[in-house]
Formats: structure tokens, sequence, C-alpha cells
């Protein structure tokens, strides 16, 4: 949501948008940007078929499928009300929490050391975040990609975004990961982290992941989250630092009419 207020703020022409509806929100950021999503909707009660419609109709004229994330914990009523409208199950993501205890302290890195970096130098965090999501590790077939030009338009909007802090990894001086966190209202979420292809299988993950959780104890967080795809290496590694499945969405997109 914040994503789109933002692109609301500094690209008018985009015609972001965001709707409240049923304890969630559909957010619209940009022709095909990530973050265009209906997330949460469904988790405060039923949605009658006008405001789906109203949805669809919103979506449709700025040429964008609508892309639904459904919890397992959303009203009843949404997944047959979704695929009956002609919603079509592509994927599953898994979002996981632990608490945040006292015992969340910065690790030890061993060789390896991590910087938070300040709001205005973000383009080597980008880059390094952007080569390691372009070469997927393999452990989650299926998982959704998109093109460099949409992700690094994706990063920049973060940047120019409140609430996000960036962190940089580097091995014998030279970077290697990349992750980012978001503190909302004791609340921390954990975005996305990637690994440089010659840098896997050294804990990279695991330190990014550990530093985030001690960031947000300093903060004073009660619970910690991310998402991950399931059976992925980050939902092992997640797992492995105490987080438990929370619940599971399933991603539903209606494609648009032709």
């Amino acid at each position: 949501m914040s994503i789109a207020e933002t692109v609301a703020e500094r690209s008018p022409g985009a015609r972001a948008l965001v709707t409240a509806v049923a304890g969630g929100h559909a957010v619209f950021a940009g022709a095909g940007s990530p973050a265009n999503k209906a997330i949460g909707i469904g988790l405060g009660g039923q949605v009658d078929l006008a405001t789906l419609v109203e949805i669809e109709r919103a979506w449709t004229d700025r040429g964008e499928p609508v892309r639904f994330e459904l919890s397992t914990l959303a009203d009843p009523s949404m997944a047959p009300t979704l695929t009956a409208s002609g919603y079509r199950v592509t994927g599953f993501e898994n979002v996981l929490g632990r608490a945040v205890t006292a015992e969340d302290h910065r690790p030890g890195l061993d060789g390896m050391a991590i910087t938070e970096l300040p709001q205005d130098d973000w383009r080597t965090w980008m880059n390094v975040a952007l080569d390691g999501f372009g070469t997927p590790d393999g452990s989650a077939p299926g998982e959704e990609s998109y093109p460099r030009d949409l992700l690094e338009a994706l990063f920049v909007d973060f940047a120019a975004t409140a609430g996000f802090h960036r962190y940089l990894l580097h091995v014998d001086d030279l970077p290697a990961g990349a992750a980012s966190l978001r503190i909302d209202d004791g609340i921390a979420q954990l975005c996305g982290a990637a690994t440089l292809p010659q840098f896997r299988r050294r804990g990279i993950q695991a330190a990014l992941l550990r530093w985030r959780l001690a960031e947000a104890q300093r903060a004073g967080c009660d619970l910690a989250v991310v998402t991950t795809q399931p059976g992925s290496k980050s939902q092992a590694n997640a797992m492995r630092q105490g987080f438990s499945l929370l619940y599971t969405r399933l991603v539903l997109i209606k494609p648009l009419a032709t």
C-alpha cells in the first residue's frame, strides 16, 4: 500500500490506486508492477460481488489483470466467489512468523560485514538484489519472475518510501547479499533477500535474517513475519531461525478479457 502511495505522489500518470476492502486492500502501483495485488481482502468478512466487479473494472481500465493473494484465514466464501468469477489459481505463498525476543542479537559474521545503507544510498543494494533475484536457486519451481526493468522501477519506489531499511552484506569487501526490512506498528516485515550466485551456500541468507531480527529487537518489535515460496530454501532458512507457518496465500489471477 505504501508503495502505491509513493507512486501516486511521484508519478501521477501511473494512475496508482489503493482501495480498502473487507480487511485488506486492492493495490495498483503502475503497469506490470510486482506490487499490483489484492491482499488481505476477506480477512474482515465477506466481499459482495458488486465490490469485486468494481475492482475488476478499475484494473481493466488500467490494462491490468486482477491478482488476488488470498489468505487461508479469509472468509470461507472468498475462494468459491473468486473461482466462480473466472479467477484461476497460479501459485501459493507461505507467510511465516515468530516472536521477536530479547535473545535476538546481531550474529557473529566470521569474515562478513553487514551495513545499513542511508536513505539516499541504494543503487549498489538494488544491483545486488536484482542480480540475486535474477538468478534463482531452483529450490522453488514455478516461482514468479519479473523483467529486470520492472523490478528496478519497484526498487526505486522502495527507496522513496518511508519505513524501509536496506542492508548490504560484504564478503572480503565484495558485495555479496542484500536484504530489506520494514517496521510498522511493532511488526517487522522481513522483505526480499538475495545472494549473488557466486556467494551462495556460505550462510549469507541466515546472517541477513538474524541481523534483521536483531534490528527488529532493537526497534522494539514484538513480531517478525516473512513470506516465502513453499518448500524453498528461504523457507527452510526461516524455519531454522524459529519461524513457523502462520497461513498460506493462494495466488489467483483473472485474465483480461480478449
